[in-house]
Formats: C-alpha cells, structure tokens, sequence
C-alpha cells in the first residue's frame, strides 16, 4: 500500500508559515511612522505569519516573502 504523506505529516508545525498579501492601511497600527514612510512607494507587500498566527515579517514582494521563509528553513504557505 502507497502511502501519501499530508502537509501536516510532511513539515514541523512550527515550521508552516502562512504568506498573504497586505495593504499599507493594515499596518498603520503596527508600524511606526518612519516605517510606513520607507514603504509608502511598495504596493506589493506581504505578511509571513507563523503557525500561530504571529507576524513574523513584512515583505515586498509575493517571490521574495517566499525565499524570505525558505531561507530561514520554514515552509511557507499561501493564505489569502
């Protein structure tokens, strides 16, 4: 019998992270000003969430927020 190991079988909980894309209004509340400055030009941002739901980090570009991930040996996600 073949057997077909699932997401949850195949990677560490705590290492599944969840890429999503955000605007600039959604993390008005989280960031400081100087940051939203720094930003203001990007409308290609996304946020990488651990497991539980934590922000790990902000990052321009759908491509970059996954090597982002991979290079730090988490296996992210798309969620949207």
């Amino acid at each position: 019998m073949t057997h077909h190991s699932t997401a949850s079988e195949s990677t560490d909980d705590t290492s599944l992270v969840y890429v999503r894309p955000v605007t600039l209004e959604e993390l008005e509340s989280v960031l400081p000003a100087n940051a939203l400055e720094e930003l203001n030009a990007a409308s290609d941002l996304f946020a990488v969430h651990g497991a539980n739901g934590q922000r790990l980090a902000i990052v321009e570009g759908r491509d970059a927020a996954f090597a982002a991930a991979r290079a730090n040996q988490l296996t992210p996600t798309s969620l949207h």
